[in-house]
């Protein structure tokens, strides 16, 4: 029996079973197998010499990446053109681009990587089409847009945010807040910080038993459900912002905008048109989270042309050196600030500095 096979006939018994109290441990140790099978279906073509599939392995390339995602004919291809002058065959027809093209967006001084990638089906998270490529190309995204075809029926955006999700990613979504340590002997010691009545303690040793974890420390800082327990043990859960593009907004009414106006985290364009495109860009850099540090040579005004690109979550002095120069911070004796990082201008900081957007950094070396 294939994995796939598996995962349906484990999907087919949870659709069976009633959902109550007496069945709730039974229904945990099910979503915990099938996490489990899910994972082997991921990793299934790692190690091979072609899992991502001619055209899908694009280099890395600038500050960060961009992957849009959507059914085919939604305008993907179009808009790449618009954003970024890069050519990506276009067609009144479904599915023709069949490999990962990229192109470049420059904003605020970065270099953001857009990728048009194929088209998606229905059943793609199983290997249907060429899915599975698309979903673990979108894997390595720090920012996913979903593009849809706001003349289409919503359904369309349930449907690949269930595709997206069945291959580990999780949009809009932080991770748990729950310390998780397996260790070698000592039993499973369990710590609420906080009440969780959505999963006792019962229900956590059900899960961690499918998994054969018999000696765990775990501390819940927030409430969880059994679906982030198991996100949390699986390790392998990608959270990444998202934003859904709804394009051929040209063809709607004014009612029918109202209507996806409701729709969280979306940005409404033409592509074709090439209405709202700069309030997509906006979009983008707001939900990517960059900051731009900028050098400021000794006895020289700061350069604003060229910032240093720097995601907010890695955004220390340290950071700041090793993205110029992986030396430089051995060099390093202090780092003089200026900017809202912080109270006085300029102000002697360390490695450990914590930048913030805008700051400007000098960096002083050793003699």
């Amino acid at each position: 029996m294939t994995t796939a096979q598996k995962i349906a006939e484990v999907e087919l018994e949870m659709e069976r079973t009633q959902k109550n109290k007496a069945t709730s441990y039974h229904l945990g140790q099910l979503k915990a197998k099938l996490a489990k099978l899910k994972r082997e279906l991921i990793e299934g073509g790692k190690g091979k010499s072609g899992p991502v599939g001619e055209g899908f392995d694009v280099s890395k390339s600038g500050d960060a990446r961009v992957g849009m995602i959507g059914f085919p004919s939604v305008g993907k291809s179009t808009l790449l053109t618009k954003l970024t002058g890069t050519e990506s065959k276009i067609a009144a027809y479904e599915f023709t681009t069949l490999t990962c093209i990229p192109g470049n967006v420059f904003y605020k001084g970065s270099k953001i990587q857009l990728l048009d990638l194929p088209g998606i089906i229905e059943g793609a998270k199983d290997g249907k089409g060429r899915g599975k490529q698309v979903i673990a190309v979108a894997r390595t995204c720090n920012l996913i847009c979903i593009v849809l075809d706001a003349t289409k029926p919503m359904k369309h955006k349930k449907i690949i945010e269930g595709e997206l999700e069945g291959f580990g990613i999780r949009l809009n979504k932080q991770p748990p807040k729950v310390d998780f340590k397996i260790k070698p002997k000592g039993g499973i010691n369990i710590t609420h910080m906080v009440e969780n009545p959505d999963l006792d303690d019962e229900m956590i040793k059900t899960i961690l038993k499918e998994y054969r974890i018999n000696s765990v420390d775990i501390v819940f800082r927030e409430k969880i459900n059994e679906d982030q327990l198991i996100d949390i043990i699986e390790g392998n859960r990608k959270y990444i912002p998202c934003l859904y593009v709804m394009n051929k907004i040209d063809d709607l009414t004014m009612e029918e905008l109202d209507i996806i106006d409701q729709i969280p985290h979306y940005v409404p364009i033409s592509a074709h048109l090439e209405w709202n495109l700069d309030e997509l860009i906006e979009r983008m850099w707001e939900y990517l989270d960059l900051y731009r540090v900028y050098t400021k040579p000794k006895g020289k005004a700061p350069d604003y042309e060229k910032p240093v690109i720097l995601p907010r979550k890695k955004s220390t002095v340290e950071d700041f050196c090793m993205r110029i120069h992986r030396t430089m911070i051995n060099d390093m004796k202090y780092a003089l600030v200026w900017g809202t990082s912080v109270k006085h201008n300029p102000q002697v900081c360390g490695k450990d500095h914590q930048l913030n957007d805008e700051d400007i950094v000098q960096i002083i070396k050793k003699i």
